[in-house]
């Protein structure tokens, strides 16, 4: 449950303030890896929160949709768990890496994914999730996201193109888990499903109420619907808050200690854990793959709202 003092601090905050004090951060680069990407407007900044009665506030350029990417991460992993249970923990490290979140390596012992929150990762939990044929997986995944979300999602149909011509290295880690047997369906069809999932379009609306779900058990706190069970959404917030932020992420969790995944559209989502969730969208990226300004909005937030989940009471 949100306490009163939790949701007067929430609901009085300068949002607005914090986004106009963002723009003035100029550092990071729009990432090109894909046409549809490298057209992103880099002077953009929106903010939303999600409380847990489903209260939500938001900043201008809130309401701007763009392709989820590599924030999908979290969600489909949950979705894997949910319908594969405890097994897809034998096939799925939770290990950081300290590495890119495309390098080309699977654990030297095991020939598994170190964790889901890199690519090898949800090229394989995205064919965990129940289904008997690339459409019907990616349909299962497509449904869980929006009643993570709480609303009918799409995906960006010129997007998904772009992610299947160009992702040659997701085709590199697709064929080195198959030789090293821990890839159960084809190459083509694990790429297929994972490009399509980071087609889906949102906004920093829908990722603030994608993290509230997490943040409140699983329980969307818009609709009310429990999406997926609390212990599955204890796995998950732990994986994020140590492996979420790519290569930064021992820096993040000490720095703002919120779980929290990325994109490389410029897409961030966290979770306060009984708090609140948190959304943030702007395109220009650090080194390490994860928006300047949205890593600027979390640390702002959880130094300024008392967020950090080892900080004091």
């Amino acid at each position: 449950m949100t306490t009163e003092a939790d949701a007067a601090s929430a609901n009085t905050y300068d949002l607005e303030r914090l986004r106009r004090d963002m723009l003035d951060e100029t550092a990071g680069v729009v990432d090109d890896s894909i046409p549809e990407l490298a057209a992103a407007e880099p002077d953009v900044c929106g903010i939303a929160v999600v409380s847990g009665e489903g209260a939500m506030r938001t900043t201008d350029d809130a309401h701007l949709e763009f392709s989820i990417q590599s924030a999908v991460k979290p969600f489909v992993y949950a979705l894997a768990l949910f319908d594969g249970g405890e097994s897809v923990l034998d096939k799925v490290g939770t290990e950081p890496t300290g590495e890119a979140f495309d390098a080309v390596r699977l654990e030297s012992d095991t020939g598994r994914p170190p964790n889901p929150m890199v690519n090898a990762g949800a090229l394989l939990t995205a064919s965990l999730v129940d289904g008997s044929s690339p459409d019907e997986r990616f349909d299962r995944i497509l449904r869980g996201i929006s009643a993570f979300a709480g609303r009918e999602l799409r995906i960006d149909d010129a997007v998904s193109e772009s992610e299947q011509l160009l992702g040659d290295r997701n085709r590199a880690l697709g064929y080195l888990m198959r030789s090293a047997g821990t890839l159960p369906v084809s190459v083509d069809d694990a790429v297929s499903v994972y490009a399509r999932a980071c087609s889906i379009v949102v906004s920093a609306e829908v990722l603030a109420v994608m993290g509230a779900t997490l943040a409140f058990g699983g329980r969307n706190p818009v609709t009310g619907v429990q999406v997926v069970p609390a212990g599955v959404v204890t796995t998950v917030l732990s994986v994020m808050a140590t492996c979420g932020m790519y290569d930064g992420s021992g820096r993040w969790l000490r720095r703002v200690g919120l779980p929290a995944k990325s994109g490389v559209s410029g897409g961030l989502v966290a979770a306060a854990p009984r708090r609140l969730g948190l959304g943030v969208y702007s395109p220009p990226l650090d080194e390490e793959g994860n928006s300047v300004r949205g890593a600027l909005v979390c640390e702002h937030l959880s130094d300024d709202l008392g967020l950090h989940v080892f900080g004091p009471a």
